[in-house]
């Protein structure tokens, strides 16, 4: 199956915890930006994602970065703690193993 790669610059903060561990998923607003850019056709509507395979996270616009196999993509609430919002539902990937 051929790699299909998101590319995420990160702050520093959640750029540690993701690669100390602590934190296993990454939050997305569910804003018309990141629909288009996650959903297939851009459409939240069709409920489906694209077929990334992969996130690499870059600490900033650095050349410092990692990367991770992506479990599965969904809308839910997040924790807050690791910078999901509190009061709506937010696209969430949810991280596999990291890969490099």
């Amino acid at each position: 199956m051929e790699e299909k790669i998101l590319y995420l610059p990160l702050k520093k903060k959640w750029y540690e915890m993701i690669e100390s561990g602590e934190k296993p998923e990454e939050y997305r607003e569910d804003k018309p930006y990141w629909r288009r850019r996650l959903y297939k056709g851009g459409d939240w509507r069709t409920g489906e994602f694209k077929d990334f395979t992969h996130v690499v996270f870059t600490y900033g616009y650095t050349r410092r970065r990692m990367k991770w196999q992506i479990k599965k993509m969904l809308m839910k609430f997040g924790n807050p703690a690791w910078g999901a919002p509190t009061d709506k539902m937010a696209i969430t990937i949810v991280l596999g193993e990291r890969v490099e």
